[in-house]
């Protein structure tokens, strides 16, 4: 039963002392979040710190052990999600939760229908209440074209224009920008405060922080199930910030380690039509090389040629000074490449296959024993090695790799390419939706390599990782590199501007 309190709040959502276990574990041990109407609030934390656990709670997935919850003044007992989204909650998950063979319109109106008990569909209802919604945020889509074929930042749009026909005072937004360019970031969240304006509340998901930092008004964050720390963004900075979501202090360093004069890779004239054009490079042992450009700029389909994917049109690439044509990916490793690619889920690993089997997928020819059986104590002993070389956290290597949260993943699919002992690394998002801790481990492990001998080539959307990382930075625009710059002596800024278009192009 809802019991309305005699004021009206200020805060559009009030959560005290939030209890929540699992089979013995308390995933959340007392926490607590306001989040006030019209602003722009950040939940912050490590992977397993019980983010995901309370948005579940406050959207009515979960039953919470213990504790209160408070929506626009109104005290919430036995929520259910329809009770959460009538209360003007709403939930955009990472995967935006559309349906990909429908079209726009179809996916906007489709749960307003659902909120009404309607039975039958109306087409034309549909589209009026779809072109309604896109234009609160001035979203301009075809509301006929199927949202599988959309950019992932129209699919989040969708989302967005969905939520607001049901009247959403809270939009929940988790990892919004984990697969967006940099302009799609600008572009978002020139929408979100759009909304803010329009008195809507925002709770904004995320571990990045200078996007937290722009984005944000308030702060919360949380460390194994419980607050660490809130208040106004101006009351943290980088350092502090990262301490309170890991425990730990830690400073980037830019990579000082000095390529060695042995050539391990050189394209010339590599094109590909309609994709990159007379790409020129050469890559050292102990280098790392960034790559960086707009999506669409040719520096994935660069990526896929050079390992073997993708057959370019002409041109040629050398591996220790010998010219090489990679028929298929077994010889591309077998010329000693590697590739973590963009979307390890997706593409890096086999979610429902064990810990071990992926980290020994990429290698298991050379783990035959006799009669092409796989030599067992040898592929044991290829996991374990692995496992400890990068601290990989995990109870047991035969549980499957879906069960580890995205830092420990992303070191699977590294673990997997380094298993193949491999002269020549690429790395395309190498941290993309993995926590701080996770990051700067990955980071160290990477510099670590590098000093070891191993070339390295880095293509990321994260401006101050490539300048940490790289000592040069190829800079892609329409198929071809525009520019290399030294990494010592550009800025966060600098090369910002330079990878980026005008936003009003985009938005």
């Amino acid at each position: 039963m809802k019991k309305r309190k005699a004021d009206m709040s200020e805060y559009i959502l009030r959560v005290k002392d939030i209890v929540k276990s699992f089979v013995g574990v308390k995933a959340l041990q007392g926490v607590s979040l306001d989040i006030k109407k019209g602003e722009v609030h950040c939940l912050a934390g490590e992977n397993g710190s019980g983010k995901s656990t309370l948005i579940k709670i406050v959207s009515g997935v979960y039953e919470k052990d213990s504790g209160t919850i408070e929506i626009d003044g109104e005290i919430q007992s036995n929520l259910t999600p329809i009770k959460a989204i009538r209360s003007g909650v709403q939930v955009i998950y990472q995967d935006f939760s559309v349906f990909p063979n429908l079209t726009v319109y179809e996916n906007i109106a489709f749960n307003s229908e659902l909120m009404d008990n309607r039975i039958l569909a109306n087409k034309n209802r549909f589209r009026q209440i779809a072109q309604e919604a896109v234009e609160k945020i001035n979203f301009n889509v075809d509301l006929d074209a199927i949202v599988g074929d959309l950019s992932v930042a129209d699919k989040q749009l969708v989302a967005i224009s969905r939520a607001l026909i049901n009247n959403a005072k809270l939009i929940i937004m988790d990892e919004p920008t984990t697969a967006l360019t940099q302009n799609e970031v600008k572009a978002l969240f020139k929408r979100i405060n759009d909304l803010k304006d329009q008195g809507i509340s925002i709770l904004f998901v995320s571990h990045k922080l200078d996007e937290v930092f722009e984005i944000s008004d308030r702060f919360t964050i949380f460390r194994n199930g419980q607050n660490v720390f809130t208040g106004p963004t101006s009351e943290l900075d980088n350092e502090s910030f990262s301490y309170f979501m890991t425990n730990r202090k830690f400073q980037e360093t830019p990579y000082e380690g000095k390529p060695q004069d042995e050539e391990m890779l050189r394209v010339e004239n590599l094109t590909s039509e309609g994709e990159f054009y007379n790409i020129n490079f050469s890559l050292n042992k102990g280098e790392i090389l960034g790559i960086a450009g707009l999506l669409g700029s040719g520096r994935t389909e660069l990526a896929l040629s050079l390992f073997g994917m993708n057959e370019p049109d002409k041109g040629k690439i050398y591996i220790k000074n010998n010219e090489v044509e990679f028929k298929d990916v077994a010889d591309s490793i077998e010329h000693g490449l590697g590739y973590v690619p963009e979307d390890r889920l997706t593409e890096g690993l086999f979610l429902e296959q064990s810990i071990g089997l992926n980290i020994v997928a990429a290698n298991l020819p050379n783990l035959s024993g006799t009669m092409d059986t796989i030599d067992g104590e040898a592929t044991e002993n290829e996991i374990t090695t692995w496992i400890d070389n990068l601290s990989i956290k995990v109870a047991d290597p035969k549980l499957p790799v879906q069960t580890l949260s995205g830092g420990n993943q992303q070191r699977v699919v590294l673990g997997k390419w380094l298993a193949t002992k491999p002269d020549v690394l690429i790395l395309n998002g190498p941290t993309v939706g993995v926590d701080i801790g996770s990051k700067h481990d990955i980071h160290t492990i990477l510099k670590e390599l590098a000093e070891e001998g191993l070339a390295i080539i880095i293509i990321s959307d994260d401006i101050p990782e490539l300048i940490t990382l790289s000592s040069r930075i190829l800079l892609m625009r329409d198929g071809q590199i525009n520019e290399e710059i030294n990494s010592a002596e550009t800025s966060v800024a600098e090369l910002t501007e330079k990878i980026s278009l005008d936003i009003d192009q985009v938005v």
